[in-house]
């Protein structure tokens, strides 16, 4: 049976193959942004998947760059819960922490602010696409420097194939869709 989010996300996920390098398949959401009601469908979905993966509630929630923050933001109004964006290197004006790592095609580096996350704080992670898992996993590093710790990792796809959700170990994850 086909849920409100599957329909969604197999009419407004798009393939498009080799890229951003030949050989991936990057999931283009930019058509379900532009979609009023895909989106609300998308952010009410992360929002009570959060809410399972959290039953003690969060108190923020960490939207990864881009996409994630694209969002996380709504996804946390939903939930009663600050916003905080987890950027790459050097986009965020005040001192930082930051955490390189690598992910399927390639490096990065992500930062927070150290300010951003009280310590103690319950975080939701908010993210587009699991694929690997370094960005996940990185993020989850930042929390930790930050004294907060991730209640939960709430992501629209998990691209079950590349193995992520194992380079994370226990963390509390849930997709709104597994790709195998």
């Amino acid at each position: 049976m086909t849920t409100p989010v599957d329909a969604v996300i197999d009419r407004l996920v798009r393939d498009i193959p080799d890229w951003p390098q030949a050989g991936v398949v990057f999931k283009d959401i930019t058509p379900l942004l532009a979609d009023p009601e895909g989106l609300a469908t998308i952010v009410t979905g992360l929002a009570d998947l959060g809410r399972r993966l959290a039953p003690d509630g969060v108190d923020i929630v960490v939207g990864i760059e881009a996409r994630g923050f694209i969002l996380a933001a709504p996804v946390a109004l939903a939930l009663g819960a600050g916003f905080v964006p987890v950027r790459k290197k050097g986009k965020l004006p005040a001192p930082t922490h930051e955490v390189s790592y690598t992910m399927e095609y390639g490096e990065a580096t992500l930062e927070v602010h150290r300010d951003a996350l009280p310590h103690g704080a319950r975080v939701l992670v908010v993210d587009d696409v699991l694929a690997t898992g370094g960005t996940v996993q990185a993020t989850g590093e930042l929390l930790a420097r930050c004294g907060a710790h991730a209640a939960g990792v709430a992501v629209l796809l998990e691209l079950g194939f590349l193995g992520g959700r194992a380079r994370l170990g226990g963390v509390n994850l849930g997709a709104l869709r597994l790709v195998d």
